[in-house]
């Protein structure tokens, strides 16, 4: 049996799946499709929507992963990382830059793995900030 975290951990795998795919201009659906799954999955792991989340400071989201079971903090930090770069690539927004930067940032620190892609998204949000 499926508990509850297992359910939500399998979710944001699924999301982050997704985004990176979305990032690599790979998408396997149509966009209105990921959207509305996006949307979904969204509710589901957090209890709430993108625009929710998103008017939150990156503070009170990192309260929110850590009430989470540390072992997952990278899980969220990776999906946390790749929502706020890929709406930041469609809004060109610096708030979102700043949470994605910061997200990569904590996902290198949690998950201890050297990952040249996060590593360079986040010389290229180092760059757009400044």
């Amino acid at each position: 049996m499926i508990t509850d975290k297992e359910f939500t951990l399998r979710l944001i795998r699924q999301l982050t799946q997704a985004l990176n795919k979305l990032i690599l201009d790979k998408p396997e659906e149509s966009l209105m499709q990921k959207e509305m799954d996006y949307d979904t999955l969204m509710k589901d792991i957090f209890k709430m929507d993108f625009a929710t989340i998103s008017a939150m400071t990156k503070e009170e989201i990192i309260a929110i992963v850590n009430e989470r079971q540390e072992r997952d903090h990278k899980d969220y930090y990776e999906m946390l990382g790749n929502l706020f770069y890929l709406k930041s690539k469609e809004n060109n927004n610096q708030e979102f830059q700043g949470k994605a930067q910061t997200f990569y940032e904590l996902y290198l620190q949690t998950s201890g793995i050297f990952a040249l892609p996060f590593i360079t998204r986040i010389s290229e949000l180092k760059k757009a900030l400044s």
